[in-house]
């Protein structure tokens, strides 16, 4: 049986935590089960607003998807998220400009399906620590165009400008990655108050401690709020069953 714990936390500097989360072991509509990190932007309370509403959307949709595929399920569940906070933003004049990043994936066995909007991230851990997501940020594309290095990257003035979003426009960009686990693998989902906080390898060195699920995702969040707390802080840690993920 799979195993998983989640924690989201304000930070240091924030007055508001604007990150939503969503965890479920078990079934949701066709899906064996759900994990969503949500980092919701906007001002005043429209990030939110927006975290949440498109996470239950989300969660909403797929339980009541008719679907098979788990890639199609997510998608259009993420569409139908944004369609309606588009709506919800043109309606209400304190809703304008609101989006929210978005990461959510499915276990099945030795697969996980991942979809991701944003610059929340998924990461899987275990000898080494290897980011499955891709940063939707102006600064990730600075990066890939050669235009600064990784380092520079983590602490750059324009870190916080993302590309996508859902709810920024009417159409939605949705990366999809197909990820085949191995024994003793950890999933990490996690908001950006966690990685401007910590180094990769500092987040590896936790997750692979011999301490419970539970201790590892707080330790997480305190090891951040430690060095800084500038964003609210959110985590979801993953593991999966050995029995389902053991090579062949």
């Amino acid at each position: 049986m799979l195993r998983s714990y989640a924690i989201t936390d304000i930070g240091r500097r924030r007055q508001l935590n604007q990150d939503f989360i969503y965890l479920s072991e078990t079934p949701v509509g066709n899906l064996p089960n759900v994990f969503i990190v949500a980092d919701g932007m906007g001002g005043h309370n429209a990030g939110d607003y927006a975290s949440r509403y498109a996470v239950e959307t989300v969660v909403e949709e797929i339980g009541a998807s008719f679907e098979k595929n788990p890639v199609k399920i997510l998608g259009r569940a993420i569409e139908k998220a944004n369609r309606l906070i588009r709506e919800r933003a043109r309606e209400v004049a304190a809703y304008n400009g609101m989006g929210t990043t978005m990461v959510a994936a499915t276990c099945m066995g030795r697969y996980m399906e991942v979809a991701n909007v944003g610059d929340s991230r998924l990461y899987v851990v275990n000898d080494k620590i290897k980011q499955i997501t891709t940063d939707h940020s102006l600064v990730e594309e600075m990066v890939r165009a050669g235009g600064i290095d990784r380092r520079s990257a983590r602490n750059h003035p324009d870190k916080n400008i993302i590309t996508r979003a859902v709810g920024a426009a009417d159409s939605i960009d949705i990366d999809y990655f197909s990820v085949e686990l191995n024994q003793g693998d950890k999933i990490l989902l996690c908001s950006d108050g966690l990685t401007n906080m910590l180094e990769d390898e500092e987040i590896r060195q936790i997750l692979t401690k011999d301490s419970s699920l539970k201790d590892r995702a707080e330790e997480l969040v305190e090891t951040a709020n430690r060095n800084g707390g500038r964003d609210n802080i959110s985590v979801i840690v993953i593991e999966p069953s050995a029995d389902e993920v053991e090579n062949d």
